[in-house]
């Protein structure tokens, strides 16, 4: 079921690559104009991007604050909990306010709701008519597949990728995902920093990838990054793509997404998920304009 049967080996990258994937690309737009269950910036909530943050080492606790106001503020809450897959999605972020070491049947039933919810979009029903082997499969392989990559029983890529987690109390690991950033704000455990970005090119209000900095628990991330608007399954069908594109431990891509260039990377943990997130390179079609110059 490797998507390097379609799209060829990928080497690992030690360094910032360059290149842009033009076939990785065309397939993300696809599912881009397929992520029906996006969220518009500016209708459906509104980003307020605010100071540049400083630049702070790991494990430093206080930092100066370029953003007095949350980033995310008027989220239609209503719509987001009206949609099956975001619905689901926030029961599951629920399930991870309450740290237990095993996981219940009921969690499970959450986890398998979720991913039947996912599996049926226009944007997971595309992925499986890429992977050329899985339409041949019965529905359950697939659903094995995404559960294989996404959770294993001594580690979460899950919870590591959508929920955030910390290290030793003096690091944030994963943590990116929107939502999630969006309800801990509101909820006062996040503090918002400010953006990260080159000097020049700005991000704006309606940026659907951001980098960022902020604090959590009172633990510092001193860049972070997530897709913003965005579907689950949106982002988990981009994550599945990358991680089943060859098996080394780390593998970083370059690709053009609406207007946005940005690096997107999964690491693995085994044959699952380690963790997976975009950094956003250039917005605002700026990359394009650079490169007809």
């Amino acid at each position: 079921y490797y998507f390097c049967v379609l799209f060829g080996y990928l080497p690992v990258l030690t360094e910032v690559k360059t290149t842009v994937k033009q076939e990785l690309s065309t397939i993300f737009n696809e599912l881009w104009s397929l992520d029906v269950n996006r969220m518009t910036p500016g209708i459906d909530y509104t980003i307020s991007i605010q100071g540049r943050a400083s630049f702070v080492s790991q494990g430093i606790h206080t930092v100066q604050d370029h953003a007095s106001q949350p980033l995310l503020s008027n989220v239609n809450e209503s719509k987001l909990r009206n949609i099956t897959t975001f619905s689901s999605f926030m029961t599951l972020l629920d399930n991870y306010e309450e740290v237990t070491e095993q996981v219940t049947t009921e969690e499970l039933t959450e986890m398998d709701l979720f991913l039947d919810a996912v599996l049926e979009t226009k944007v997971m029903k595309i992925l499986q008519h890429y992977n050329l082997i899985c339409i041949s499969l019965v529905r359950s392989m697939c659903v094995s597949v995404l559960k294989l990559i996404i959770t294993s029983l001594d580690s979460s890529g899950f919870e590591h990728v959508f929920v955030g987690e910390t290290k030793s109390g003096t690091e944030i690991i994963g943590f990116h995902n929107w939502v999630q950033f969006y309800l801990q704000e509101k909820n006062q455990h996040l503090d918002y920093k400010g953006y990260k970005a080159r000097e020049h090119d700005l991000p704006d209000q309606d940026d659907h990838v951001l980098n960022l900095q902020f604090s959590w628990h009172g633990v510092v991330k001193p860049v972070g990054s997530a897709f913003i608007g965005t579907s689950p399954e949106f982002e988990m069908a981009v994550f599945t793509i990358v991680f089943l594109m060859n098996t080394e431990r780390s593998t970083t891509v370059v690709v053009n997404i609406d207007q946005c260039q940005m690096e997107l990377v999964v690491i693995r943990h085994g044959r699952s998920l380690g963790t997976a997130y975009p950094k956003l390179l250039s917005s605002n079609g700026r990359h394009v304009r650079q490169h007809a110059h």
